[in-house]
């Protein structure tokens, strides 16, 4: 098999990728849930270090919920025809390797958590934007890191989770015109 020929195979792999799994919309949909309740958790007046252990706890139903949410909006949570779909699982675990960063900087510096934990959510989504090939993917992993950056350093956590919960809202909308326009 010649080079464009293994190009243009890895290209209709990844389209149909994207195609099949309607570019990840029922993990953002599911984040936009997630992010809701952190925003919650922060709101409240309970102590930092309180907030920062709930904020682990409640992203920790994600998978689930994308996996109900992915029944609803027709997605095959799997995605087994397609052997990219796995390498999108492989992007996923490779943040769970970055959240000891944020439980390092809980201990250290609890206020600023949330922050780094936001920042290390947004920078997780940009090899997203080559699988699904994806222009609102590489904007916002690019665009939420600088945002929790700004935002954490001026700002109490709860307006970072406020904003985050909106950008994810701004974001899941980006990913439904995006796939009504791959169609």
């Amino acid at each position: 098999m010649s080079t464009n020929e293994q190009t243009t195979t890895l290209n209709e792999l990844r389209y149909d990728c994207a195609r099949q799994q309607k570019k990840g919309l029922h993990f953002i949909l599911a984040s936009v849930f997630i992010w809701a309740a952190i925003m919650v958790v922060h709101f409240t007046d309970l102590p930092i270090e309180t907030k920062n252990i709930l904020t682990f706890c409640v992203a920790c139903p994600l998978m689930p919920l994308a996996w109900a949410i992915s029944k609803v909006i027709h997605i095959d949570f799997q995605g087994k025809s397609n052997s990219l779909t796995s390498l999108g699982l492989i992007f996923s675990v490779n943040q769970i390797l970055y959240i000891l960063i944020a439980m390092w900087v809980f201990a250290a510096v609890p206020e600023k958590m949330l922050m780094v934990y936001s920042m290390i959510f947004g920078a997780h989504l940009m090899p997203y934007s080559w699988l699904y090939q994806s222009r609102s993917y590489m904007m916002m992993s690019i665009v939420v890191p600088i945002l929790a950056l700004v935002l954490g350093l001026l700002f109490q956590p709860s307006v970072l989770a406020g904003v985050m919960f909106c950008v994810e809202v701004i974001f899941s909308l980006c990913l439904i015109l995006e796939n009504k326009k791959q169609k």
